[in-house]
């Protein structure tokens, strides 16, 4: 009887996460299922970041990147929940217990298990934790900025701290002599990452009342929150002379950020050059769609992202013979 290849994909799949865990050294079967329930995760809600990984870092890598997306999610799912009191009042319970794991307090729950074995493995990513904890109130307070100050304290202590969970894994130890270029690269492209993003989710942001654009920079060009909402169609004008100069700050901070691949060892340039391409793509669409953002955001196809994904996967292979 043959096989159904669906089936077959699948197999092959499981086959090649098992191998990648063996890979990392993860030996103990609580401890890969505890990864392989990140994994799922990941592959759920950030499809195109657990596609990313997993054609684009070396094997033994892919496992503490995901296990460190899925905390990320985790806390980021505690701070949506119920309105702002709630909101602290889980962010205060979960930074509890990940400060406990981070102390060394055993646990049975599998992202926070992950993470800490994750954190054993890789030394440098424990302060990265500490520091998007102290960032999140941050973020469970945020209804908008008033000034262009506060997006830049926002992006510092919230921002950043959630990047680099990640790129602590594939830039250089502290130390290093190419770390602290590293690190400013990193907050560049954060920068234009996160200005891009408020620009493209205006739509959705929009609903929940605030938005990531500056009121002040609203008011220069003689708008305000509630004429996005109420008028929207009047406020094409004014919005696209916002979205204009918005997108033109986060291309300049991002063409800042180019050499940042080069600051990383070679079998980490594939992901990481993925991930900027594809955040130049997104900046494209932005500035496309003007101020016709407001109706239906920005994104770009999902084919073209997945032709840049492709590209780098044989720069990738090419790299691992």
């Amino acid at each position: 009887m043959s096989q159904d290849p669906a089936t077959t994909r699948g197999d092959r799949s499981l086959s090649r996460w098992s191998a990648a865990l063996t890979q990392a050294g993860i030996s103990d079967q609580g401890m890969r299922r505890a990864y392989d329930v990140q994994r799922k995760l990941v592959r759920s809600y950030r499809r195109e970041e657990y596609l990313a990984a997993r054609l684009l870092l070396p094997a033994e890598l892919r496992p503490y990147v995901l296990a460190a997306v899925a905390f990320m999610h985790e806390t980021d799912r505690r701070i949506d929940l119920g309105d702002v009191s709630a909101r602290h009042e889980a962010l205060r319970s979960w930074n509890g217990q990940v400060r406990a794991v981070l102390d060394g307090t055993k646990t049975e729950q599998d992202t926070l298990r992950a993470l800490q074995d994750t954190v054993h493995r890789h030394p440098q990513m424990a302060e990265r934790v500490r520091d998007f904890l102290d960032g999140t109130p941050v973020e469970a307070a945020w209804r908008g900025f008033e000034s262009e100050a506060e997006l830049q304290t926002y992006v510092d202590c919230y921002s950043m701290p959630a990047l680099m969970l990640t790129a602590c894994l594939i830039g250089p130890l502290p130390g290093a002599a190419q770390h602290e270029a590293f690190e400013r690269g990193c907050r560049q492209l954060i920068e234009a990452m996160q200005r891009t993003d408020f620009l493209a989710d205006l739509p959705e942001d929009l609903e929940q009342g605030h938005i990531g654009i500056p009121r002040d920079e609203l008011l220069r060009h003689g708008l305000d929150v509630e004429d996005l909402r109420e008028r929207p169609e009047a406020c094409v004008p004014a919005l696209e002379r916002v979205v204009n100069a918005q997108a033109a700050l986060a291309d300049r901070v991002f063409s800042q950020a180019r050499e940042l691949p080069a600051l990383v060892e070679p079998q980490y340039r594939p992901f990481l050059r993925a991930l900027m391409a594809v955040q130049s793509l997104r900046l494209r669409a932005v500035k496309t769609a003007g101020g016709s953002v407001l109706e239906s955001g920005a994104s770009p196809a999902a084919s073209t992202t997945l032709k840049i994904l492709w590209q780098e996967y044989r720069a990738f292979r090419k790299h691992q013979r």
